[in-house]
């Protein structure tokens, strides 16, 4: 007599989790901003109506290079260092957690590997995961200074992949930025937009995204699972 064949219980279709850094994690967008638009009036460059939203996403080579256009010196490595430090200064001894954002990682990390793929500098990004004490939550951390583009392309989130090792099609991303968004999308990964509160990603933006939550406090292995069920099919 046959016995009867059990099916085993079906895996998880989600196999890492990749969040950005800042307006994910930390409140600083506005504090790039604010840090750039004053370095910029400093070396009497101008700054125009587009500079916010173009530099979102930039890698360090890209926005340093985008401040010697705006006339704020001729050196983008120049540029790039003091603007870094400038930020590290803000940022203190306690950078600016996002409420929710710490519980947010351990529920997830707890349940999947995390990565983080951002546009801040490696400098920023070790500083803020140490003093936060969340840096033993991330698997993977990837700097757009370490890619050849920064967002909107899709090379930081390919290549926290590729650290993790994981099919694109198992990964999540969380995202808050319409430059942010467009990067995840064009990697393949499902996103789930957590969108910034100082600058709201547009209507096309969000569209990319196959989950949404109002702030990362709301973020739940539920709402991965969610968006990634949901997440557009390609091939």
């Amino acid at each position: 007599m046959a016995l009867p064949v059990r099916s085993a219980p079906e895996p998880t279709p989600v196999q890492a989790v990749i969040f950005d850094l800042d307006g994910v994690l930390i409140d600083s967008e506005q504090v790039w901003d604010e840090v750039r638009r004053a370095f910029v009036a400093e070396r009497q460059g101008r700054w125009e109506v587009d500079s916010t939203a173009r530099m979102m996403g930039m890698s360090t080579a890209e926005w340093s290079a985008y401040l010697v256009e705006l006339g704020a010196g001729d050196s983008a490595e120049e540029i790039a260092a003091e603007v870094r430090s400038r930020v590290a200064a803000r940022y203190g001894d306690a950078p600016p957690l996002l409420p929710g954002a710490t519980e947010a990682v351990r529920a997830l990390a707890a349940r999947w590997p995390l990565g983080l793929a951002s546009s801040s500098p490696r400098l920023l990004i070790d500083l803020v995961l140490e003093r936060s004490g969340l840096a033993a939550r991330f698997r993977q951390t990837v700097s757009s200074e370490e890619v050849a583009r920064g967002k909107p392309a899709p090379d930081v989130y390919l290549e926290a992949v590729r650290r993790l090792g994981v099919p694109v099609a198992s990964a999540v991303a969380v995202e808050d930025s319409a430059n942010g968004l467009r990067a995840a999308a064009a990697a393949g990964l499902a996103v789930v937009a957590v969108p910034n509160e100082h600058f709201p990603p547009g209507a096309d933006a969000l569209d990319l995204a196959s989950a949404r939550v109002a702030r990362v406090a709301d973020l739940t292995p539920d709402v991965v699972l969610a968006a990634h069920r949901s997440r557009p099919r390609r091939g």
